[in-house]
């Protein structure tokens, strides 16, 4: 928030904002479309659901439910499981977990079984998927990564406009059972896009080194990865903190107009295709509106500010609500569709993109993990809370303020603590740098100065060797006086020395043979 952490893979390379990355992209935008709009797709089938089991609306409801709160609620353990096993088998384990929970489905006899295979081992598998696809997108984009955001966020509205008519064309042809098999076998490709995720790879002396490192480190190296399975030390950083309590109010109320737009069009006295157009206008603009906002995103200018642009869509996402809720006839709605789908597409283009941006590529997979953990309570808690609101007032105008207003709510915090204490905090490391630099100008200075001192220096150097010079040259003359003037020695004195027997230890005492 304060600044843009550092893009660099765990193995320390850099990302290549291309190549295979436009592989990794496709992927990315086939996982974010099945993650967002197959809990949506399967509500095509929830009539059948209630005539087969003879059960209400609101308990097939809980399908949708129970696969949103798998989706968020089991991101830990995502992050978890991609810090030991990494992101290419986490995903095809995902997507073939997927596949079965809705192929277990299609032999259900009750609509627990169905909460348990579709709600629970479904949504595991797409979340085994989806969050693995992020990190990979974010290590293979660090330049072009707010257009790859945009891009790959697309895929929810894409899929959306292909998933539901394609089950109410499986209903009808071949029932429930057959449409929920057809959707399992199509939930394989998940597998395909988890195959195209290849790790990064540096250079060969980087691996070398790699693993020198781990021969030499061996078990206590495998105790540091362990304790960083799941790492908590993001909470540290304030700017990561201000965004998680940001978004999770915020998803209090961002969910809430979708879910309650088609049954307000009916309200208003709107026929039942007239009222799900209104859907399909939303989904139209959020397609366009998503990669627009990821290439203002990553303009030079726009990009260091990227929190405030996120602020902004929350803001115009919110007044959009509040605004809608006096919506009296169909033409208002359909105005209301196309702002809430712009605004809705520039909050899912940017929400990623600000999180990569705060923590960085190495502390991406704990933060989003943790994240989407709080995101899951605020799920649970923002759609059921507006349909007690609704059932409490019977008028949908409240249910809009209140989603309004939560989204206001968080677009304020978010603006407002980053610029309060974010800012402060880059300008007080900005302070600290600049008091490093004129220290070491002073230092500069003083290292400049001593050209004079330097001088007297030298001058006190030379006076001390002189004294030096003359001291030895007075010992010198000493030794001299002491010394004999004939230096020679008879070769007869030397031969009668040598003949003499000396005890071992004594000393002689010749002056001549001591010199």
């Amino acid at each position: 928030m304060g600044g843009v952490a550092a893009d660099m893979g765990a193995n320390g390379v850099k990302a290549p904002d291309g190549g295979w990355g436009w592989a990794v992209l496709f992927g990315c935008f086939v996982i974010t479309g099945f993650s967002y709009a197959f809990p949506k797709a399967v509500s095509v089938f929830f009539k059948e659901l209630i005539k087969e089991f003879g059960v209400g609306y609101s308990d097939t409801a809980w399908i949708s439910s129970i696969l949103l709160a798998m989706l968020y609620g089991t991101g830990p353990l995502c992050s978890v499981l991609v810090n030991r096993f990494g992101c290419r088998p986490v995903m095809m384990v995902g997507g073939l977990f997927a596949s079965l929970g809705m192929i277990m489905a299609s032999f259900s006899t009750s609509i627990i079984h169905i909460y348990l295979s579709t709600g629970v081992i479904t949504g595991l598998g797409l979340a085994l998927n989806f969050q693995p696809s992020l990190m990979m997108l974010n290590r293979y984009f660090s330049e072009r990564r707010p257009l790859a955001n945009g891009l790959s966020a697309a895929g929810s509205p894409v899929a959306l406009c292909c998933l539901s008519p394609l089950g109410q064309v499986l209903q009808y042809q071949y029932g429930w059972r057959g449409g929920f098999l057809i959707l399992g076998g199509l939930l394989l490709n998940c597998c395909v896009c988890g195959a195209l995720m290849k790790p990064l790879v540096g250079p060969k002396a980087l691996k070398s080194k790699v693993l020198e490192l781990d021969n030499q480190e061996g078990p206590e190296k495998m105790k540091k990865i362990k304790a960083k399975l799941l790492d908590f030390s993001v909470f540290k950083d304030r700017s990561f903190f201000i965004y998680t309590v940001a978004a999770s109010i915020m998803v209090l109320g961002l969910f809430v107009p979708p879910v309650f737009i088609v049954s307000y069009a009916k309200e208003l006295g709107n026929e039942d295709t007239k009222s799900a157009l209104l859907l399909s206008i939303l989904g139209f603009i959020d397609i366009f509106a998503r990669p627009t906002c990821g290439v203002i995103a990553g303009l030079k200018w726009v990009r260091p500010r990227c929190v405030y642009l996120f602020s902004f869509a929350m803001l115009f996402n919110g007044i959009t609500d509040l605004v809608g809720s006096q919506a009296k006839d169909y033409a208002s709605l359909v105005v209301f569709c196309i702002f809430f789908g712009l605004s809705y597409g520039m909050v899912g283009a940017l929400q990623f993109e600000v999180l990569m941006a705060i923590v960085g590529t190495e502390k991406f997979p704990s933060a989003i993990g943790l994240v989407l953990l709080m995101e899951a309570i605020a799920v649970l808690v923002g759609p059921p809370g507006a349909g007690r609101l609704l059932d409490a007032t019977k008028n949908y105008m409240w249910v809009f303020l209140l989603a309004g207003s939560e989204v206001v709510l968080s677009a304020v915090v978010l603006a407002t603590c980053n610029f309060l204490f974010i800012r402060n905090k880059s300008s007080a490391l900005a302070d600290k740098l600049e008091s490093i630099t004129v220290t070491d100008d002073a230092k500069t200075e003083i290292c400049c100065k001593p050209s004079k001192m330097s001088e007297e220096e030298e001058k006190r150097a030379r006076e001390g060797q002189e004294k030096e010079t003359k001291e030895e040259e007075i010992h010198q003359e000493r030794v001299e006086e002491v010394m004999p003037e004939s230096k020679t020695v008879c070769s007869k004195e030397v031969e009668r020395f040598l003949k003499e027997q000396c005890q071992n230890g004594d000393m002689a005492t010749n002056p001549e043979t001591c010199l």
